[in-house]
């Protein structure tokens, strides 16, 4: 493909890839640590990137994963991962990105996946795309000096203290099972795992390497770091199958010593504030969204999860890039879904960006509803499609590409 202004998109190829490098290290104001891996130990290749070429020269590009995300009901669906979206500062404004993206998008429709996924740096830009932030994530810290637990809280034990290299089969195989029930995480492929494991000094923002804490149901990655004066525990990452192990490694990580406070990132529904005696000990210090997604087959994908309760609706999706919107009829019964274009009239009219936010149910309809991006002839329709694309589990993004 060719853009008027002489600006040729294609398929990258191993010779652009130190340019695809540099152009993603100028772009995000960062030297990737992924850089220093072999082209095939990354997560996303080469083969699957597509790149813009002005003169011979690369000046932008975007690279693509197959993934399988957890969908709500416990389900698998395969998804298109997209990751490192830029266009050189010297070409912006010519329909690069556009033209990146209208190429991306027809090879994953041809290759029948239902959604597409990324992590987002900005955030007025995708939604032209029909992407929505899908889950969402809180920034939190602790100060663990005045942090006790309530006298009801669960004290189940069962934490060890260990080094990453003793535990990574158990790391993988608690990963493994949290994901399966996680709305939003994905498998983790190899070469995540080998990035995580290796911990490069390029990612630790000045911490020490990584600290393990384990359970049989659950792990804790933290790093200490010097921030504000004051000792810290950076929560890396913990991942909890169970209620208990849940509460036992937040025991642990409140109990260590000569740390001022704990920061990490939590779920909107997370109990931690619960479990102790002063709720404002976690104290949120930026909330934001983690995943965006978009609907490539809407009847596919709303097929793919389930709901909370039963209900009839016709949807009219307005797509204001691809050709994936239109008039479909939802029936759902005992949490499974149909769904298919029809001719009847619409119901409740909504973009697709909104429909993808709400798909893993961190972002309920009635707040669109509330802002106007959700229109519904009859309110109790609205009540009822909200309540259906509720979920039990909070999404959570499983690892960040």
């Amino acid at each position: 493909m060719t853009l008027p202004n002489g600006i040729t998109i294609r398929s990258a190829t191993a010779a652009d890839d130190a340019a695809i490098t540099l152009l993603a290290d100028t772009a995000f104001g960062m030297r990737s640590p992924s850089a220093t891996l072999a082209p095939e130990a990354r997560v996303f290749t080469i083969e699957n990137a597509v790149v813009a070429v002005d003169g011979g020269r690369v000046v932008g590009a975007t690279k693509a994963t197959r993934m399988t995300l957890t969908v709500p009901g416990e389900r698998a669906v395969e998804a298109c991962g997209i990751a490192a979206v830029c266009v050189a500062p010297t070409h912006r404004r010519r329909g690069i990105l556009r033209a990146m993206y209208t190429e991306q998008h027809r090879r994953t429709e041809a290759d029948g996946v239902a959604l597409t996924i990324f992590t987002v740096s900005q955030g007025t830009i995708y939604g032209r795309f029909g992407y929505g932030p899908t889950v969402r994530e809180n920034a939190v810290s602790i100060d663990r000096r005045f942090a006790e637990f309530r006298p009801s809280a669960p004290d189940p034990g069962g934490v060890e203290l260990a080094t990453l290299a003793e535990v990574t089969d158990q790391v993988r195989a608690i990963y493994d099972r949290w994901r399966r029930i996680v709305p939003g995480a994905q498998v983790r492929p190899e070469a995540n795992w080998a990035m995580l494991f290796a911990d490069p000094v390029a990612v630790r923002g000045g911490g020490t390497d990584l600290f393990t804490l384990v359970h049989p149901d659950g792990y804790a990655l933290y790093r200490h770091r010097r921030a504000e004066n004051v000792n810290v525990a950076e929560v890396v990452e913990i991942r909890a199958v169970t209620s208990d192990a849940h509460a036992a490694l937040w025991r642990a990580l409140v109990g260590l010593e000569l740390v001022q406070r704990v920061d990490a990132v939590l779920s909107d529904n997370d109990p931690l504030p619960y479990l102790l005696t002063d709720v404002r000990l976690v104290r949120t210090n930026a909330r934001y969204d983690a995943l965006w997604l978009r609907l490539m087959d809407i009847p596919a994908a709303l097929t793919a999860r389930t709901y909370q309760r039963d209900l009839d609706v016709v949807l009219a999706v307005a797509d204001p890039f691809r050709n994936a919107g239109g008039t479909f009829a939802l029936t759902i019964r005992d949490g499974i879904a149909e769904c298919a274009p029809t001719t009847r009239p619409a119901e409740v009219e909504l973009g697709i960006d909104v429909l993808a936010s709400m798909y893993l149910g961190a972002y309920p309809a009635r707040v669109f509803t509330a802002a106007n991006r959700l229109q519904a002839k009859d309110s109790a329709k609205a009540r009822a499609l909200d309540e259906a694309f509720a979920t039990e589990r909070d999404a959570v993004l499983g690892w960040f590409f």
